[in-house]
């Protein structure tokens, strides 16, 4: 895995991440555009 320095802090963190913003049930949440719990396994499957 490969770091990085994170802006001027003296944090380091990964290069590779997944953004799950977008997980989640869209009747549950006020974003229209999250997938549901059977995509978002998918898409964890596939990034890992």
């Amino acid at each position: 895995m490969r770091y990085q320095q994170l802006g001027s802090s003296d944090l380091r963190v990964s290069t590779v991440c997944l953004g799950c913003m977008g997980f989640g049930d869209a009747h549950d949440v006020q974003h229209s555009w999250t997938i549901g719990e059977e995509e978002s396994r998918a898409a964890l499957r596939f990034a890992l």
